[in-house]
Parts: structure tokens; C-alpha cells; sequence
């Protein structure tokens, strides 16, 4: 699948270290060093957007080695519909200082497919509130 990305001052593209990965990494694109307190969380710009196609959602996950020091990305969804910048919000969960400098890799980038529901009060399907033994054993 190629998705187009939508230049907002980006470095480098997202790229994958093996072409299997499920992530590919991001870069923050800033205009200097930033630093991330204990307990702080912040908006990380990546220089870019996407445009993914209806029945698809990104998500930034946090890579590994800086989810190990303390230092996640939250994972709102990025939207089909979504046309601006898209950011990595990073929260800083240790009790030390980070530094985020411009082009460091910051998150992985992960496109994935999702079901768009239809909301409704009925289904039609009776099922009632018991659970546990409730058909016998």
C-alpha cells in the first residue's frame, strides 16, 4: 500500500529498518533541542501528514529503547479524514530530564485497518445480562 505523505517542513521520511517491520520510524522535526521534564507531556512535530485512505488509521507507538527509559508516545488515532500536521505526544513517566533534538527518531509509525461502526440501540439478537454457569455446566 502507498500512503502520501504531506510535506509540513519534514527531514527525513518514515522509514523502516526492515521491510517487514510493522512500525516505521519518525523523526521530530523542530526548530531546536526540547526538553521534556518529569512527568511533562508534550506535542512532538513530525514535518508531515498523511493522507490514508477511508477503512485505514495510523497511530504513533513509542519505540522500544525510550519506552525502556520512561519516555512514551500516546496513541490517539490519526484519522482518514485528517489532513494536518500529525505530531508524536510524548509523556515523559521517569524522573529524569530528556532531551528531543531535530531528525531524533521519536516514534514508529503504524498504518492499520479498522472497522467503521454503525451505532444503533437495537440489533435485533436477544441476549440477556447472565454470564458465568448461566447455560449450565
Amino acid at each position: 500500500m502507498k500512503i502520501k505523505i504531506i510535506d509540513f517542513g519534514y527531514k527525513k521520511l518514515p522509514f523502516r529498518a526492515h521491510e517487514n517491520d510493522a512500525g516505521a520510524d519518525v523523526h521530530a522535526c523542530l526548530d531546536g533541542p526540547v526538553e521534556l521534564k518529569p512527568g511533562e507531556t508534550i506535542k512532538i512535530p513530525l514535518g508531515l501528514g498523511l493522507e490514508l485512505p477511508d477503512g485505514f488509521m495510523g497511530c504513533i507507538f513509542p519505540r522500544s529503547g525510550l519506552s525502556s527509559k520512561g519516555l512514551v508516545c500516546e496513541l490517539p488515532p490519526i484519522d482518514s479524514g485528517y489532513r494536518g500536521e500529525i505530531h508524536a505526544i510524548f509523556h515523559n513517566g521517569s524522573n529524569n530530564y530528556f532531551t528531543i533534538n531535530d531528525g531524533d527518531r521519536v516514534g514508529q509509525l503504524v498504518i492499520m485497518p479498522i472497522v467503521i461502526a454503525d451505532f444503533v440501540t437495537e440489533t435485533g439478537t436477544q441476549r440477556g445480562d447472565a454470564a458465568f454457569m448461566s447455560t449450565g455446566i
